[in-house]
């Protein structure tokens, strides 16, 4: 006779999750306080709204950590997201994944930033040009590849600006161009975020991507409008370099307090959900959306009070 094990939350996270659900909570707990730890003076010093402005490298560095540990624990499905022309596909699977959990390391603590910030924003720019963008062109009309293909520029540029705005290394003309390029291309993502969210506003808020917010959150609609709205006045803005820093400052806390209610909720319920998958998808729309945040507070980490 077998014992009958209830399904209850402990049941769900402890016996019935499969390591890739395990093994990328643990990392984001993991760099969540390490990354912590390294923000508590920034924040400390910090007034206002330059409090959640401070926690940049926390909300960019906790993702990155996430998925460089999905690389490994689910290698054999990511492989085959590599291009078939590069040979070795689990390799590269596994070498990204060392670069993610590196980068995360180094932002979370911020040594040697103005590096891990650059190549991180190298390597996304790579992936969009060896598979968004041909994607994207070879089905113009399918919005979620154009999405997808923002949202990937869009965290390039935010590790420039980290990159950018790190104390050491960089010329301060070098900097200049990796703040501005990244300013650039966040503030037309933005833009295009922001003009979705009324043409599909039953969407998932933030990055509009092909997920439904659920119905039993109160105000759906409501929350999708006041998003677009805010995502296509502050694009505006920081686009054409007028309040940049207030602009992001206001987005990206706007973005993380998304990331704490609405992601959060999503979360919780794709955690006690007995499909590995959904649970898999709950933490990646969580922590993308962080790292949505993470890259808009970079730029207004990046840019100075003055502007």
């Amino acid at each position: 006779m077998h014992p009958i094990i209830p399904s209850t939350f402990v049941a769900l996270l402890f016996l019935e999750v499969s390591r890739t659900v395990v093994s990328t909570c643990a990392a984001g707990i993991a760099l969540l306080v390490i990354a912590a730890l390294a923000a508590k003076g920034d924040v400390a010093n910090a007034r206002s709204l330059d409090k959640v402005v401070a926690l940049s490298n926390l909300f960019f560095a906790t993702p990155l950590a996430v998925f460089g540990a999905e690389h490994f624990a689910a290698a054999r499905g990511i492989m085959e997201l590599v291009p078939k022309f590069m040979p070795w596909p689990l390799f590269w699977t596994y070498f990204v994944g060392v670069a993610l959990l590196a980068a995360s390391l180094s932002i979370a603590t911020k040594i040697q930033v103005r590096w891990s910030g650059l190549l991180f924003g190298v390597m996304m720019f790579t992936f969009v040009a060896m598979m968004d963008l041909p994607g994207t062109v070879a089905d113009p009309h399918n919005r979620i590849s154009w999405a997808l293909m923002w949202r990937e520029l869009s965290f390039g540029s935010g590790g420039w600006c980290l990159a950018g705005s790190a104390p050491d290394g960089w010329p301060v003309s070098a900097k200049s161009r990796l703040i501005t390029l990244g300013r650039i291309v966040i503030g037309i993502t933005a833009m295009f975020y922001g003009v979705e969210h009324f043409l599909h506003p039953i969407n998932v808020p933030g990055v509009p991507l092909e997920k439904l917010m659920p119905a039993w959150i109160p105000g759906r609609m409501l929350i999708s409008w006041v998003t677009g709205a805010i995502l296509l006045v502050a694009g505006v803005s920081i686009v054409f370099a007028k309040k940049t820093r207030l602009a992001a400052a206001y987005l990206g806390t706007w973005i993380a307090l998304l990331v704490f209610t609405v992601y959060a909720a999503i979360l919780i319920t794709s955690l006690l959900d007995p499909s590995t998958e959904v649970k898999v998808e709950g933490i990646n729309y969580f922590f993308d959306t962080m790292l949505y945040a993470g890259t808009i507070l970079a730029l207004a980490r990046a840019t100075p009070q003055s502007d």
